[in-house]
């Protein structure tokens, strides 16, 4: 702690004993975080004052705010008050616990707390820590925000909240089933009828549904806010899919790591205990008994909290599915693998209920599964939450909770709400509409035609026109509005760093506090002890992280024993690790085999057009034959639009055509735009992708579209250094997916999807310079190996020589060559044998697709046509290698339809079962 003198000098004692002298404060006591006792202060000594001491002098909250790191309300004060003046400039000592957090870093000056902020933010950024803002030009995604500070809540203060929430949830359980079952409340007068059945979050479909397992609510959220009294209100609660469990998790990993000591000597309440209670609630309620099949339903990778949903299924060991991946079959729920139907017996969803089901909710979603509904009926599905939970959201249900919890529990709420008026009866409407400057304007119901939707405004912020405007409404259709009482927000210390490694400050912002309720059985839960801090943005005042809001990690003090237990994913029985190890769902196994496909494609793009620009100004100049096959190759391969003369008929018109398409998303379908669907591509498959996999796809986009604007103007050597720093990332991008992957399905079909591609690529470019003659020329031959990145291995066998039958070996038949078209064949038909499960030696369906490279031989691959002597004059004049070639070609591209058929469709044989239950 630390207290400024009102002459302006510190004295701090030794150890934890701070005093002041003047008389604006107090003296201040000892307190000894061991044995939770305070004894009066030495003899004061004047010391230098702790570097936090004068950071934290002018991190003062607002008057009239709670200030957390003082545990007191800043005073409203006439600014002539010298007293109270010297108070919000910072002259109040800290609590407790906020002096012991700053008492354990070694030096909490500027630049150790801008090492650490720098320090965070690299954390976040190789953890992929993200956000997805939508925005009018689709959406981006931000690195998540997160503090430096964690807010710090002592026991006694988390203990109200505990207990607060714990009744909360309790009542909103029995809430949630007399709705769906007796409606006794409704019968009695209890709950207006129009706040139920009028909600359009009420499912008539699920009325007299008992969930499986008996609970309806497994997750509650509860927003709370401390107000200047120093006591916590409720202003929300979320209960139809609450988000921020994933973020709380990473949040406390990253704060943990940057304050190691703070967080061992403040006895902060870990969480993995409460997580993994709830997974083993799950399992244990789920319908399949011992070895459930649990999965994380996400609307997928463009929903805001997508990184959120990746993250907590990696941690709880829940399988990541999009409503696609699902189906319904005699009423239970599967997951569409490439092996077949898997049975699904429990959902954790993080989509709104009126997502879930298009056959029986909204017609138009295409995040949920056609027929879910009818297998949650049937006593098949164990989803959490249950649905229809999205009237208990409603702001004006508040109102009526007191009422309830004295009929349901025979309690009074411990953990009070902010006083609000829904405004559908009269009376609560008289009494709302004096108050709406001094108020917030909410919307009883989600957005739909039949009622009013807004965005809550504050009453402070209108006109009195514009409150005349707003009274006139709510007095025309008053159960549309709700007017909930202002509290001003309590305010924490975050730090602001400042440009350059030594500026920064510490300033305070307002903060609201998300606490979950988790379930650990039938009919009980238990209070996540932490939560997830919500700070408001500088410029929009508001929480949402759509808004510029931010996050803040939440230490739950306790003066008891800490559970130090890890996180452990769940313990399946042998038998269904066996059934799910290396689960690949059809839709990423889709994904990660165009993933293989554009990763060659780009590949191949940036080759071609490198060659072609260097050979323009070669050999190329003069030699027609090769001018001719640049020009098929680059029209074939979308580097140059149909409309453009040929390098024959206009070489500098169709060189600065190539160029300027290089990076043009829109036109040619060139580098730029392979490489965008590849990051495309990765994205949706974001879960399965390292952090330095998924980094090196976003950084060869960004650096390749960042210099776009540059290709007009830019030369054709500018052109190729650009083009080699795409090569140099795409080998890199080559190495993660050879490294990083686990070689299960799901890679099998990316690396499928690479050598069907670089089949029907190396084909056709090789029966293109044969039909064209370029292979015959000096220049088109090293061409042709450089495109099949085979000049080292040839000249190493071959030096100097020019064969062609010397070329048909390397480029064809060697088996040693990953390159060649043998290797290519041989290892895609292992792959496709591997995937299908196959027998050595008894290559499967789709591997005898494939031509065999055992079969092929030289001499006749280098056979002419007997009229056509041994000049070369017809474009087949080799006819059995140029029938090979089309072979290959061809095979490429039914390959591709046959493996999207037989595992990315599951028609026919492939819809299969997998397990029985």
């Amino acid at each position: 702690m630390c207290a400024a003198l009102a002459n302006g000098k510190i004295w701090r004692p030794q150890g934890q004993h701070l005093t002041v002298d003047g008389p604006a404060l107090r003296a201040l006591a000892y307190f000894d975080p061991v044995t939770d006792s305070i004894t009066p202060p030495p003899a004061a000594k004047a010391v230098e004052s702790p570097a936090w001491c004068v950071l934290t002098r002018a991190c003062t909250a607002a008057p009239g705010h709670f200030d957390e790191l003082r545990g007191s309300s800043t005073p409203v004060a006439d600014a002539t008050d010298s007293d109270a003046t010297g108070l919000m400039a910072g002259d109040l000592k800290l609590t407790p616990a906020w002096a012991q957090f700053f008492d354990t870093l070694p030096d909490p000056g500027p630049l150790e707390l801008n090492r650490r902020w720098a320090s965070l933010g690299s954390q976040l950024g190789d953890n992929g820590a993200a956000y997805n803002v939508y925005t009018g030009q689709g959406g981006s995604q931000r690195p998540w925000p997160l503090g430096l500070f964690p807010l710090l809540i002592e026991p006694d203060s988390w203990q109200q909240i505990e207990s607060g929430v714990l009744q909360r949830v309790r009542l909103l359980e029995q809430v949630m089933a007399d709705t769906y079952g007796p409606q006794q409340l409704l019968a009695r007068g209890l709950l207006p009828p129009a706040l139920v059945q009028g909600h359009p979050g009420y499912l008539r479909a699920m009325h007299g549904v008992k969930p499986v397992g008996g609970n309806y609510l497994h997750i509650a959220a509860f927003d709370l806010a401390r107000g200047p009294d120093g006591h916590w209100s409720v202003l929300a609660q979320r209960c139809q899919a609450p988000s921020g469990l994933g973020y709380l998790l990473e949040n406390r990993r990253a704060i943990a790591a940057q304050f190691p000591q703070a967080f061992q000597a403040l006895q902060v309440q870990h969480l993995t205990g409460t997580y993994q209670a709830l997974v083993e609630s799950l399992r244990k309620m789920s319908p399949a008994g011992a070895d459930p099949h649990l999965a994380l339903l996400t609307p997928g990778p463009h929903n805001e909290s997508y990184f959120e949903h990746t993250y907590l299924a990696r941690q709880l060991g829940l399988t990541l599915v999009e409503g696609c991946d699902l189906m319904v079959r005699d009423q239970r729920l599967y997951l569409k693998t490439i092996k077949g139907l898997v049975p699904v017996h429990g959902l954790l969803k993080r989509l709104d209920d009126e997502y879930l089901d298009p056959l029986e909710l909204r017609a138009d979603s295409m995040l949920g599964v056609p027929g879910l509904l009818q297998v949650i009926r049937a006593g098949n599905l164990l989803l959490a939450n249950a649905p229809g939970a999205a009237f208990l959201e409603s702001p004006a249900l508040a109102a009526f909770l007191p009422a309830l919890s004295r009929h349901l529990l025979d309690q009074e709420l411990k953990l009070p709400a902010l006083a609000s008026w829904w405004c559908g009866e009269r009376p609560a409407m008289e009494q709302a509409l004096p108050r709406l400057r001094d108020s917030t304007l909410q919307s009883t119901y989600p957005g739909p035609p039949l009622h009013a939707s807004f965005d809550s405004v504050p009453g402070w912020s209108l006109s009195a026109q514009e409150l005349g405007e707003w009274a006139g409404r709510i007095s025309r259709h008053g159960e549309d509005y709700t007017v909930q009482a202002y509290a001003p927000l309590s305010q924490m210390p975050t730090w602001q760093a400042a440009a350059g490694d030594s500026g920064g400050q510490m300033v305070a912002r307002p903060v609201m506090l998300r606490v979950f309720a988790l379930s650990d059985g039938a009919q009980s839960w238990r209070v996540l002890p932490g939560g997830l801090a919500r700070l408001t943005g500088a410029a929009t005042r508001s929480a949402s992280m759509q808004d510029g809001g931010s996050s803040a990690d939440v230490w739950a003090l306790t003066h008891g024993e800490v559970d130090n237990d890890a996180l452990q994913p769940p313990d399946p029985t042998p038998a269904g690790l066996t059934q799910r190890n290396g689960l690949v769902t059809s839709r990423a196994a889709e994904n990660l085999f165009w993933l293989g496909r554009y990763s060659e494609r780009t590949e191949n793009a940036v080759g071609l057009a490198r060659l072609t620009l260097a050979g323009l100004h070669g050999e190329a100049q003069s030699s027609l034959p090769l001018l001719t096959w640049f020009g098929q190759m680059a029209l074939a391969n979308t580097l140059v639009l149909p409309d453009v003369p040929t390098a024959a008929q206009a070489r500098p018109v169709f060189e600065r055509s190539l160029i300027s398409g290089l990076a043009n998303w829109e036109g040619a379908t060139s580098v730029g735009y392979d490489l965008r669907a590849l990051k495309m591509t990765g994205f949706k498959v974001r879960e399965r992708l390292s952090q330095e996999h998924w980094h090196l796809l976003l950084r060869a986009e960004e650096e390749l579209f960042a210099r776009g604007s540059e290709l007009a103007t830019c030369s054709s050597q500018e052109a190729l250094q650009m083009l080699e720093n795409t090569r140099q990332q795409m080998a890199a991008i080559a190495g993660a997916q050879t490294v990083h992957m686990p070689r299960d399905d799901g890679w099998h079909l990316l690396s499928v999807g690479r050598q069907i591609e670089r089949l029907g690529f190396l084909a056709s470019s090789l029966l293109s310079g044969l039909q064209t003659g370029a292979v015959l020329t000096t220049g088109g031959f090293e061409a042709m190996l450089a495109l099949f990145d085979s000049s080292l291995a040839f000249h190493a066998q071959y030096r100097q020589s020019r064969d062609l039958a010397a070329l048909i070996d390397c480029l064809v038949l060697d088996h040693d060559n990953p390159r060649s078209l043998a290797w290519v064949a041989q290892t895609l038909r292992a792959l496709l044998a591997e995937l299908a499960g196959s027998e050595p030696g008894q290559p499967g369906a789709l591997s005898r697709q494939v031509p065999d490279p055992a079969t092929w031989r030289l001499a006749p691959l280098c056979e002419t046509r007997p009229d056509s002597g041994a000049v070369f004059k017809e474009p087949d004049h080799f006819p059995t290698l140029n029938g090979l070639l089309l072979q290959c070609a061809a095979t490429a591209r039914q390959l591709s339809d046959e493996i999207g058929r037989s595992y990315f469709s599951l028609t026919g044989e492939a819809e299969r079962s997998v397990g029985t239950r």
